[in-house]
């Protein structure tokens, strides 16, 4: 659907299933009753997560017509996709693999370049098409810089090769597509100084070499086609738990030409910390309950000066809350969006407020897209059926976006 002039949707990995078959049956299922709650009459917009099994059995001529014709007949059409999870994303330790693969392989940029094949048929003629994809690894399986400046190397010519495919699209098929690199805690990319150093000193002059080789292209021309087809994915929840402001990083981004291609809406826990040694052992109990087995639920504490403290997993945060002289905790624990109280704690859901505010004024990019997909992990109280949950985020957005 389209509000304020952006394409807005939800993204469907919050339904369970790796193969097409169950995703399309997912979309089945939910995205009529969804538009329906809505009141939605016109055109409603997908946001289609794909595993690298589902994107192999897609890819097919048979199997995408059956897809277009579905789409076509309910009046629903895909702007964008997420290609951040390769494989298995519910029902099963997840953690520190849904980076696997990175993008130093061969497979997750075959896996990219199928999306973007699947993408292109499927996006609608003068329609921007978008597809969000990871951090580029992990940073915690790296031992020195060197391990990781390999990575960075590979990854920037991989990038290159998907920049030079999605020229290609756009000379034949007029259709502008691009690949939203999204940070999150622990990733490689973090904050907006990692993704700015990124583009300065490894992607445009690493990537933009490839591209001046490969296309026969000036340097200034390679720079301009990876600004324009590598964009960022601000999902609100990764930058609210960094403690960034999402004017600050707009800006920084627009002064150096980096784009934002897609927002993800979501909403991270936010949790002050007591000072008192019983309150302390208090909030322990309250914690441990959230330390689940599937998601990593990355941490960073604040301190009264302002200085930022990363755990890699939320067990990790909780067994130091005794000694620490943290003031508040955000942890990477994707909670609705249209909470502002999660339990005893809060949410980050004035991040949200505050990046529809700033984009009303001032839009950065035409896809917006919720993505809560927590909710077989959330507290029971707050389940509801799965169409009744979506529904009620996506109306919290249209209705907090049109104030």
């Amino acid at each position: 659907m389209q509000i304020q002039g952006h394409h807005l949707s939800y993204c469907s990995n919050i339904h369970p299933g790796e193969t097409w078959e169950d995703t399309f049956q997912s979309i089945k299922d939910y995205i009529p009753k969804v538009k329906a709650n809505l009141g939605i009459q016109g055109p409603f917009g997908i946001g289609l997560r794909l595993s690298n099994q589902a994107s192999e059995t897609l890819i097919s001529d048979r199997n995408l017509g059956e897809f277009q014709k579905w789409l076509d007949a309910h009046n629903c059409y895909v702007f964008t996709m997420n290609g951040f999870p390769y494989g298995e994303f519910h029902h099963s330790v997840v953690k520190d693999k849904v980076h696997q693969p990175d993008w130093s392989t061969v497979a997750r940029k075959e896996y990219t370049l199928r999306l973007f094949q699947i993408l292109e048929a499927l996006t609608p003629k003068g329609q921007e098409g978008s597809i969000s994809t990871s951090p580029i690894s992990y940073r915690h399986w790296f031992g020195s810089e060197t391990e990781r400046d390999e990575v960075l190397l590979t990854a920037c010519e991989q990038l290159a090769e998907i920049t030079a495919k999605l020229h290609q699209i756009e000379q034949k098929a007029h259709k502008t597509l691009h690949l939203d690199i999204e940070p999150e805690p622990d990733g490689i990319l973090e904050n907006t100084e990692e993704v700015l150093w990124f583009f300065k000193n490894w992607l445009i002059p690493k990537g933009g070499a490839w591209l001046v080789e490969k296309l026969g292209i000036s340097s200034v021309a390679a720079a301009q086609l990876l600004k324009h087809h590598i964009r960022i994915c601000y999902d609100v929840c990764h930058f609210a738990i960094v403690y960034e402001k999402a004017e600050d990083t707009f800006r920084k981004f627009q002064e150096e030409g980096i784009k934002i291609g897609k927002i993800q809406i979501s909403a991270a826990l936010k949790v002050g910390i007591p000072k008192d040694p019983k309150e302390k052992q208090f909030l322990q109990t309250k914690l441990k309950p959230l330390a689940e087995s599937t998601y990593l639920h990355q941490v960073i504490g604040r301190d009264k000066a302002g200085q930022l403290q990363s755990y890699t997993d939320l067990p990790e945060a909780i067994a130091i809350l005794n000694e620490t002289d943290m003031e508040e905790m955000r942890i990477h624990f994707h909670v609705p969006v249209f909470l502002a109280h999660y339990g005893d704690f809060s949410s980050t859901q004035s991040d949200i407020i505050n990046v529809l505010e700033e984009i009303k004024k001032h839009p950065v990019c035409s896809h917006l897209e919720v993505e809560t997909y927590t909710w077989d992990v959330l507290d029971k109280d707050l389940r509801q059926e799965l169409s009744s949950s979506i529904t009620r985020e996506m109306d919290w957005v249209i209705k907090t976006f049109e104030k």
